[in-house]
């Protein structure tokens, strides 16, 4: 998705955030070209947090530059597909995975069962787990010299996902010698981690020996640039190839040939307390989803640069929208001047917007609504405990396993560890467990969408928008991944001309 015609950036704020980028991508030559071809340098958002170890969410800058690699990875449908792993096969608790033939780390060592078991065991074992790994408890262990077995506690029809997280990348023994784990010169994709200069960039170069074909680029020369402004200059300026996560507010200041607009799986949703409060009662519940305008909040809020959600689960996840039928909830009620608050935060910045602008239209709707915005770190454990009468929250609708049954259980279970709904129906907690029991693909994918059913029956959320990252891609670049899951960016086929 293309966006609209193009404005020119002010020139005081084009010169402050050249500025920040001046030298950014020159002084070592690491940018320049070589006999290959151009070397691709990225502007990306958020330093590393934790030394780039793979146990952190640093791994998905690891995956984001093709340099760690997984077992498995998914495809657009959220399916397991062969990686390091060719094939594999579950009995009762217990998955068998071969190992691919022919991989090699990038200190040259060669990949086998026992390299995987130790990447396995030591994410296992860390401390916090790896969180597609809360609340599961697996042994690895080595069936030959290219077979791994995983057994869980209990059956689990996600390992093969489970297994494609980032955080699960296969590295070489020399990663884990210290006290943290270093991806320094240890994955095994088509490029070469070889240099991290703090928090402020990071060198990969091609490894020639990649077992799935040459990559097209000579390396890959990354810098950290958490000011938007200053990112969205770095592509206007050419001294960025590929920019991540262009700010709405710069969107429209760049050429529109240049920013691809990705569709998130990230829902923005306003949470109804069912516990207590105005909106124990379903009728009232009805009365504020129906006063909700999500179009006028998209385009006024975010500029037109998200969808109109249709449920909880949007685009990123092509799938949903054609299983999806309509839903029966109650009749709307009438407020008659009831007050409500309405919590959400600071840290997204468009989050006190869309309060402002819900305090209008159910305002307008016959409520009296009180706000309270404040940063997340102070907010959450008021949410969580049912503070509010309703909550916004920017939520991501899959976890690391690229399956939605795992966020919807944990924000409308009983049980769900994050419940700011406070909701306890039944017929919703025996949909959730449905679907988190059914085997993987067609089968699967139509049981989420009757959990999702079941929690829009009862409006303990009223879906809004699902979020949209844009990237910038320069005019010379050919093949930079679109990610929605955020796993890709520089691949093997990525190249500037």
């Amino acid at each position: 998705m293309r966006l609209p015609a193009r404005r020119l950036l002010p020139v005081t704020a084009f010169t402050a955030a050249s500025a920040l980028l001046t030298g950014c991508f020159t002084g070592d030559g690491s940018a320049s070209a070589d006999a290959d071809g151009k070397r691709v340098r990225v502007a990306m958002m958020q330093p590393p947090r934790s030394g780039l170890s793979p146990l952190s969410d640093d791994a998905f800058k690891l995956s984001r530059w093709s340099t760690a690699e997984t077992l498995v990875k998914l495809d657009a449908e959220g399916d397991a597909k062969p990686a390091l792993a060719t094939a594999w096969q579950q009995s009762g608790r217990t998955w068998s995975f071969e190992i691919r033939d022919g991989v090699t780390f990038h200190d040259g060592t060669k990949l086998d069962a026992e390299a995987v078991v130790r990447s396995l065991t030591k994410a296992a074992g860390a401390s916090p787990k790896p969180r597609i790994l809360d609340g599961v408890e697996l042994t690895v262990k080595a069936a030959d010299a290219d077979t791994v077995t995983v057994t869980t506690a209990a059956e689990d029809p996600l390992v093969p996902q489970r297994l494609s997280s980032p955080q699960l990348s296969i590295l070489a023994a020399k990663a884990y010698t210290g006290k943290t784990v270093n991806p320094l010169g240890a994955g095994t994709g088509p490029f070469e981690l070889t240099k991290v200069n703090g928090t402020s960039s990071a060198t990969l170069d091609r490894y020639d020996a990649y077992w799935g074909g040459k990559a097209k680029a000579p390396g890959i020369d990354v810098r950290f640039v958490p000011d938007g402004t200053a990112r969205a200059a770095a592509l206007r300026s050419g001294e960025a190839d590929i920019v991540e996560a262009v700010p709405v507010s710069q969107a429209a200041l760049l050429d529109e040939e240049l920013v691809t607009e990705v569709p998130m799986p990230r829902t923005n949703t306003l949470y109804l307390n069912t516990g207590k409060g105005v909106f124990k009662d379903a009728s009232l519940r009805a009365a504020a989803r129906a006063a909700v305008d999500a179009q006028s909040i998209v385009k006024g809020v975010y500029e037109g640069r998200a969808d109109v959600a249709q449920g909880l689960l949007g685009p990123a996840l092509p799938w949903a929208a054609g299983l999806r039928k309509p839903v029966t909830r109650a009749k709307a009620g009438d407020p008659a001047g009831r007050t409500v608050t309405i919590g959400t935060f600071t840290d997204r910045a468009e989050l006190p917007e869309v309060a402002a602008a819900l305090q209008q239209q159910l305002q307008k709707a016959g409520f009296t609504v009180k706000l309270d915005v404040r940063e997340y770190a102070n907010i959450e454990s008021d949410a969580l405990a049912g503070a509010f009468d309703a909550f916004i929250l920017s939520r991501a609708t899959v976890l690391d396993s690229g399956d939605p049954a795992a966020y919807l259980y944990s924000d409308f279970a009983s049980d769900g560890s994050f419940n700011i709904a406070q909701l306890s129906d039944p017929s919703v907690d025996a949909a959730l467990r449905t679907a988190g029991k059914t085997a993987t693909g067609d089968a699967r994918r139509r049981a989420v969408i009757a959990a999702e059913a079941a929690v829009l029956a009862t409006d303990a959320a009223v879906p809004m928008l699902h979020e949209r990252v844009i990237q910038g891609d320069a005019a010379g670049v050919v093949g930079a991944a679109h990610d929605p899951r955020e796993r890709e960016l520089v691949t093997a086929a990525t190249y500037v001309k």
